[in-house]
């Protein structure tokens, strides 16, 4: 009997202990004008006790136990919003207060979703407002408007490109080591798996999960059960880069045996874009499976990828679109009947990670990733040997070329042509322009004529080959993070990353063009073998030909951050340091550089260290000042570490770590009809490197005094560049179903001083691979590559029948076309057989600054106007959710938008420039150009379930 009671006490006792730790949470979901929102799904993370708001929209979560846990609430025709709150012990309930649902804004195929990390929702009370994700908390109409409305015309916040941002997996960076840039390409088309990343941060705010940099953190976790269960299909049609695009998705949802699986695959494609003789083929899939180990443990593996197969298009001068309009493309030609494009990236890099989840005590976790990425990313274009250019818009075949500085040689007024003589070849003109266009054969590649070519020199090999530069990359990741609360208002967060990448490039013969082999020989190079140490100098479909090499590269880095949370007052610190070690391994002894071109380099390492902070003031519930601060160094990529990797292991001159210091000033109010951000910025990085390359005229090559003509590699070191600003946006509840945004960006990106330049050309009178040229005047020069000063007003209506018609007015500013520094260094106007500046061909004096200035003043684009705007509506039928939206961009179809642009730099001593951009009638080597394509749309279809 005793012994039946003790069993019976300490059931009771046991008992009476659980129900203690256990918590009822519970909220009460409203639309923007205070109404209950009912039957919205309220998905508990990594469970799957997920619930439905009854019809006073309340909904509770029971025998919650203490920790920390995240919900997503979703409904049709209404943003999704995540919520984040800690249980603690003996809390019997915790009330997470009414939940401010928004309506969708955009179209539902966008997802773009809202953040906030709180434990109530208490707007008059400054105490308990939310400040962690302040900024993402609710949509920011920023950054909304920057992505989807002024994103479209290559617009970028604050002049920050691809470089500068953050896109983590699983807390596995995707930024590539080449470059530093993301290529979005290894997941595209997975919209469904990448709709509601985890943490989406802007500009400098510090990030729970890296260091970050200027433009901003994305975060996705791709965990199986943190996916909605249910299944989606979606067909869209388009006019942009693709036509069509099908994709399903099937999530799980977490069952009892502790199993989840997510699975996610699309296909775009058209077999001929908007630019003529563009094409796209891209799959992509997704697989992600959780397997729970008890309440602490999980492992979750995923795999995704994207193969993609593309036709590229052309840049091309203003002479071109001119006389075929601004579809027109150089890249492809007739054969067989079919359109070829030249150009084609052929790219499939997947990935695999496992990853693994653990929950330590109440307050802490412990997540770390292993990644594993492999693959290859291949770029075809003709070359030739001892050919003609096959360009179909090769100066010499343009009609402008009877206007070449040949004809002025013979010229009764020397370089300035006569009245007379220009009067004369008017006509001469104007008959070429009329073959030119005549010529629609002409106008394309002549693949008839290059394997013809071939095959009368089959003994001597190909004159004509297609071939692919391959970068071929095996990436391994291994990242850490931890995670704990010291106190109910302080986290601490700690980030470790390990990443090791060996990157094999090479060029690869992809077609003979009829031919029987092709010859690994050097045409600009006295006909020397690419590598002097090869058995044979025949190359045959699949080899490798004139370049080998491997880049290596270990880099580990540790992030630490905190947070605290006081009653007016709220810190974030974060602060990193990252070694890396860079190395190259050359297979070809190149003729130029036969003791710098095979074999392993001297190792370049890299020290890097920095600081971010964060500071916020509540002044009240609704309005905040936040203060961003940030300093640290970069390491250079590989791309700037070796001048020129492909043939030899020279080390960028003068090559130094970027110095950034950032900081920004924000004031915030967050109301029910007024939300609004009005921030300063400023921006310094220091010691940049910048590499191009090109085909240069009348340049002095090392000791040799006379102009001569060679490829070339520019090589800048030691930029500095400012960037400083202002940011304002307003959204504006004009009505309960009406909105007005307005966005304006007010930007001034410059280069602030005057770096050293150094040029390198593959030739016997360069030693050391380069050579100092002097100083570039570039100070005071505009960063291109983005419109520098936009705005934006926009109004949208929102129907309480789930239907939404949206429409935007657009104006870009300030875009500028990237300019080449060479002609900005002495070098340009010294004649090279006296030492003295060049006598104007013109004045007949000699050239001065103001003369060179006016030469090379930086073109400025005009001003834009685009006109956006979207519609669509959801239905609802049980348990089945079906939508349809369609958005058009540039609806009044301005093709006049340069949306990038570069000087071809072909002219690098100030005679020859003058001659081609001021004499001549026609620029037979203007700027290489894009044009925005006109009018787009995207139609979208779906079904839930």
């Amino acid at each position: 009997m005793i012994k039946k009671l003790s069993i019976i006490s300490i059931f009771g006792i046991l008992s009476f202990s659980a129900l203690q730790a256990q918590t009822t949470v519970y909220a009460y979901l409203k639309d923007a004008q205070g109404k209950p929102v009912e039957n919205a799904e309220v998905d508990l993370r990594d469970s799957d006790n997920d619930v439905t708001a009854d019809k006073i929209g309340y909904f509770q979560f029971v025998d919650m136990k203490p920790g920390h846990y995240s919900i997503t609430i979703s409904k049709p025709g209404f943003e999704h919003k995540i919520i984040e709150f800690d249980v603690n012990a003996n809390e019997k309930k915790k009330d997470l207060g009414s939940i401010s649902l928004a309506p969708s804004l955009d179209m539902a195929d966008l997802g773009v979703i809202t953040i906030d990390d709180s434990d109530t929702q208490d707007s008059d009370n400054g105490s308990t407002q939310p400040t962690v994700g302040l900024l993402s908390s609710g949509r920011d109409a920023f950054a909304n408007v920057a992505a989807f409305e002024l994103g479209a015309y290559w617009f970028r916040p604050r002049g920050v490109d691809n470089r500068f941002e953050d896109i983590l997996f699983n807390g596995v960076s995707m930024s590539k080591n080449d470059d530093g840039r993301v290529d979005f390409s290894n997941w595209g088309g997975l919209n469904d798996v990448t709709r509601y990343p985890l943490e989406n941060v802007e500009n400098l705010t510090p990030s729970e999960f890296t260091f970050g940099n200027l433009g901003g953190v994305t975060y996705y976790n791709t965990r199986a059960s943190s996916y909605r269960k249910g299944t989606s299909l979606a067909y869209s049609l388009t006019n942009r880069s693709y036509f069509h695009r099908a994709m399903a998705t099937y999530n799980s949802g977490l069952n009892k045996k502790g199993w989840a699986y997510s699975i996610s695959a699309s296909r775009r494609w058209a077999e001929e874009g908007v630019i003529e003789g563009t094409y796209q083929d891209a799959y992509a899939y997704f697989l992600s499976v959780e397997k729970r180990l008890g309440e602490r443990h999980a492992l979750n593996f995923t795999a995704f990828g994207s193969p993609t197969y593309r036709g590229s298009n052309s840049p091309n001068t203003q002479e071109v679109y001119d006389l075929a309009g601004k579809n027109y493309n150089s890249y492809w030609g007739w054969q067989d009947g079919e359109k070829r494009n030249s150009r084609i990236r052929k790219v499939f890099e997947p990935v695999f990670q496992m990853a693994h989840y653990w929950k330590i005590g109440k307050s802490s976790n412990l997540n770390s990733t292993f990644s594993y990425q492999q693959g290859e990313d291949a770029r075809s274009r003709l070359d030739w040997f001892h050919g003609a250019d096959p360009n179909p818009t090769y100066y010499r075949k343009l009609p402008s070329y009877i206007f070449a500085p040949t004809t002025y040689d013979d010229s009764d007024g020397g370089y300035n042509i006569t009245a007379a003589e220009f009067n004369a070849y008017l006509p001469l003109y104007a008959r070429g322009i009329y073959d030119w266009r005549q010529n629609k054969a002409g106008q394309q590649i002549d693949w008839a004529s290059l394997y013809n070519a071939n095959l009368n020199n089959l003994e001597k090999g190909a004159v004509y080959t297609m071939v692919e530069d391959v970068n071929r990359d095996k990436t391994i990741n291994f990242v850490s993070h931890f995670d704990t609360r010291l106190k109910d208002n302080w986290k601490l967060n700690v980030n470790f990353n390990y990443q090791n990448l060996k990157s094999d490039n090479f060029r690869r013969i992809k077609d003979l063009l009829g031919a029987a082999y092709a010859n690994n020989l050097d045409a600009f190079g006295g006909d020397k073998p690419f590598n002097v140490d090869g058995m044979s100098t025949r190359v045959y479909k699949g080899d490798r030909t004139q370049y080998s090499y491997i880049l290596n590269r270990d880099a580990a880095a540790l992030n630490i951050s905190t947070e605290l949370d006081l009653k007016r007052w709220n810190f974030v610190l974060s602060g990193f340091s990252s070694y890396s070690e860079s190395f190259r391994d050359g297979h070809y002894r190149n003729h130029f550089y036969l003791n710098n071109s095979k074999g392993k380099s001297d190792v370049y390492n890299s020290l890097d260290y920095g600081a971010k902070g964060k500071l916020t003031y509540k002044i009240n519930g609704r309005n905040f000042l936040v203060a961003n601060g940030a300093y640290f160094t970069l390491a250079p990529t590989l791309n700037e570490i070796f001048i020129n990797p492909r043939v030899n292991d020279f080390v960028t001159p003068n090559l130094q770590n970027q110095e950034i210091a950032s900081s920004d000033f924000s004031y915030i109010t967050r109301g029910q009809v007024l939300k609004l951000r009005l921030t300063g910025y400023y921006t310094s990085i220091k010691n940049s490197t910048e590499i191009s390359r090109y085909f240069a005229e009348g340049i002095q090559l090392g000791t040799d005094a006379t102009a001569q003509d060679a490829f070339v590699a520019e090589i800048l070191s030691g930029i500095d560049k400012k960037y400083m600003g202002a940011e304002f946006a307003a959204d504006v509840k004009i009505t309960p179903t009406l909105t007005s945004v307005l966005v304006v960006s007010y930007g001034d990106y410059t280069i602030s001083n005057n770096p050293t330049a150094y040029v390198s050309i593959d030739s016997d009178l360069y030693p050391n691979g380069y050579d100092e040229i002097g100083t570039a005047k570039l100070k005071g020069y505009k960063v291109a590559g983005t419109p520098q000063k936009a705005a934006s007003l926009s109004f949208r209506y929102n129907s309480t029948k789930y239907w939404w018609f949206g429409m935007s007015a657009n104006y870009l500013m300030d875009q500028y076309l990237d300019f080449s520094a060479l002609n900005r260094t002495p070098n340009f106007y010294t004649d090279p057989t006296t030492g003295d500046n060049y006598i104007h061909p013109v004045t007949g004096q000699v050239v001065t600054q103001s003369d060179v200035d006016a030469l090379n003043k930086q073109k400025k684009f005009d001003d834009q106007f685009m006109l956006n705007a979207n519609i669509g509506k959801s239905f609802l039928f049980g348990k089945y959710r079906v939508g349809a939206s369609l958005s058009v961009n540039n609806i009044l179809n301005n093709r006049d938008y340069v949306t990038g642009g570069f000087e071809q730099g072909r002219k690098s001593n100030f005679t020859e420039s003058y001659v081609d951009n001021v004499i001549s009638p026609v620029s037979l080597f203007g700027p290489k150009l894009w044009y925005d394509r006109g009018t787009t749309f995207f139609a979208n279809v779906y079904l839930r379930f």
